[in-house]
C-alpha cells in the first residue's frame, strides 16, 4: 500500500509568478505547506516580502521582475538554477486584466496584456524546460487561464483573447513536452475577488457586478480555493495528467 501523501512536493523547486498578492500569494502559501521550495516572482518587492512572511517555510529566492518585458527571463531562470539547482515546475499566475469595451480597445493595450498573460509564460516555460535547468524525467507547468477563455463576457475581449491563447499554447506544449515527461496544464477560475480583479470590476455598475456574482451558482470563489486546485494539478502525484484545463468557477460555465 502506498502511504505517500496525496500532494507532496518533497523539496522540489518551483517558480511562481504573480506571487505578490491574490491567487499567486495563496498558491505560494499552499506550495510551501506541501513541501515545495518556491521562487517568488513579481514586480513589487515589498508585497513579495509580505507573501514570504505568510509562508510556513520561507521561499528559496525572491525575484523582482516586471513581466511586461520578458527579455531577461531566460537568463534569470538560468542563474536561479545555477544558484539553487534544477527546477521541477513552473506556475505562471501573473496576469493583467482589464474591463474595456470594443469601442475603447486599442492595439497597444492588447499587446500589453498579451505580453504578460501569454508571452512571458511561454518565455518562462522555454527557460524552465531547458535540459540544463529542469529535473530529468519529470516536470510540471501550470498556467492560469480563465473561464472567460471559453465563455463570452462584455468588456473582456482583450483579456479573453489572451487567456484563450494560453489554453491553446498549453495544449500544444503538453504534446511537445510529453516525450520528456514534462506535463503542461491550465487552471481556469471564475470570479475570484482579488486586488487585481476588483480593480477591473470597479468599472462595472453595482447592478452589473451583482448580476455577475449571481451568475456563479456557488458565488464568487476565494484565492485559497484556486490555490488548492493549482497545487494539486502541479503536484508530482498527478503524473498522468497533461494537456488538461481544470475549471473552478462555482458553476458559472455550467449554466
Amino acid at each position: 500500500m502506498n502511504d505517500q501523501p496525496f500532494v507532496d512536493f518533497a523539496g522540489r523547486r518551483v517558480i511562481l509568478t504573480g506571487a505578490s498578492s491574490g491567487i499567486g500569494r495563496a498558491i505560494a502559501i499552499e506550495l510551501a505547506r506541501r513541501g515545495a521550495s518556491v521562487v517568488l516572482v513579481g514586480r513589487d518587492k515589498e508585497r513579495l516580502s509580505e507573501t514570504a512572511a505568510q509562508m510556513p517555510t520561507p521561499p528559496i529566492d525572491v525575484w523582482q521582475l516586471d513581466l511586461a518585458d520578458s527579455s531577461s527571463v531566460g537568463e534569470g531562470v538560468l542563474q536561479l538554477s545555477r544558484k539553487h539547482g534544477r527546477f521541477y515546475g513552473l506556475c505562471h499566475c501573473a496576469g493583467l486584466v482589464e474591463t474595456r469595451p470594443l469601442s475603447s480597445l486599442n492595439a497597444v493595450r492588447l499587446r500589453e496584456l498579451m505580453e504578460v498573460n501569454l508571452t512571458a509564460g511561454i518565455e518562462l516555460a522555454k527557460a524552465v524546460t531547458r535540459r540544463d535547468v529542469c529535473t530529468e524525467g519529470e516536470g510540471s507547468l501550470v498556467f492560469l487561464s480563465s473561464v472567460y477563455a471559453s465563455v463570452g463576457m462584455p468588456g473582456q475581449i482583450a483579456y479573453s483573447a489572451t487567456k484563450g491563447a494560453v489554453l491553446a499554447a498549453a495544449r500544444a506544449m503538453a504534446i511537445e513536452l510529453a516525450r520528456r515527461r514534462i506535463r503542461v496544464n491550465t487552471v481556469s477560475p471564475g470570479l475570484v475577488h482579488t486586488p487585481l480583479s476588483d480593480t477591473a470590476l470597479a468599472r462595472l455598475t453595482d447592478e452589473h457586478l451583482k448580476a455577475l456574482e449571481a451568475a456563479h451558482p456557488l458565488g464568487p470563489g476565494s484565492p485559497e480555493e484556486v490555490a488548492r486546485v493549482v497545487t494539486f494539478v502541479l503536484s508530482p502525484q498527478n503524473s498522468w495528467m497533461t494537456g488538461t484545463d481544470v475549471v473552478i468557477d462555482g458553476g458559472f460555465s455550467a449554466r
